[in-house]
């Protein structure tokens, strides 16, 4: 009998994937091919980074929502909406960002067949797979300031551990993928769009954003 092949998606990692030196128009063609974990099989299609590259903040979400997935863009939807307008409000122009997540496809459930796409969160495993084309990312873009937006973000570049309550609105010094980086962790605009309290919910990652605008300077 002969053993077992392992298909790419089992070892659930993309960096077979990830191309040595591309840039980013490259990478974002290499990544379409992607088939570093299973999420691969059930999404439309990979949704990449966007932005500028010469980018001073980069912004780093969770995964891609329903209209993202559709669209192959990330932070198109609602929660994108909301991401421009706090950006703004707090004196960072949105154009002049990076803006990718920490898991390239979109996972979701349905609850019964050809019923709308719900949302699920990426296990870390899944989170850590991608890592590869966000180290890529960094690499490129070399940001002067990261913002995590929420807790799946903030598992896949900190570890399991990581509680977005406990540290939102600071500044930390950490090393991501071999470079040390400043990060503000704050909630993800989605959270903000959830809350019973938008307009507190609002206030609140408006400040976290107002404390990454200063650490900018």
């Amino acid at each position: 009998m002969s053993p077992r092949t392992t298909a790419p998606e089992d070892r659930y990692t993309a960096a077979p994937f990830v191309p040595a030196g591309a840039d980013l128009a490259t990478l974002r063609r290499a990544a379409a091919t992607c088939r570093g974990c299973p999420l691969h099989r059930d999404a439309t299609q990979t949704v990449f980074g966007a932005g500028d590259v010469s980018a001073r903040v980069m912004l780093v979400g969770e995964q891609p929502g329903d209209q993202e997935d559709r669209r192959g863009e990330p932070f198109v939807g609602p929660a994108g909406k909301l991401l421009d307008r706090v950006l703004a409000d707090a004196g960072i122009d949105p154009s002049q960002t990076y803006v990718t997540n920490a898991v390239k496809h979109f996972k979701f459930t349905r609850a019964e067949p050809r019923k709308r796409r719900i949302h699920k969160s990426p296990s870390l495993r899944e989170a850590t797979a991608c890592g590869p084309w966000l180290a890529a990312e960094l690499a490129l873009v070399q940001p002067e300031l990261i913002v995590v937006l929420g807790a799946t973000a903030g598992k896949a570049l900190f570890g399991s551990s990581f509680r977005v309550t406990e540290v939102r609105g600071t500044v930390l010094e950490r090393e991501i993928h071999g470079r040390p980086e400043r990060v503000v962790p704050t909630v993800h605009p989605s959270a903000v769009l959830r809350a019973d309290d938008r307009e507190t919910a609002y206030r609140g990652l408006l400040a976290d954003m107002e404390v990454a605008a200063r650490a900018l300077g």
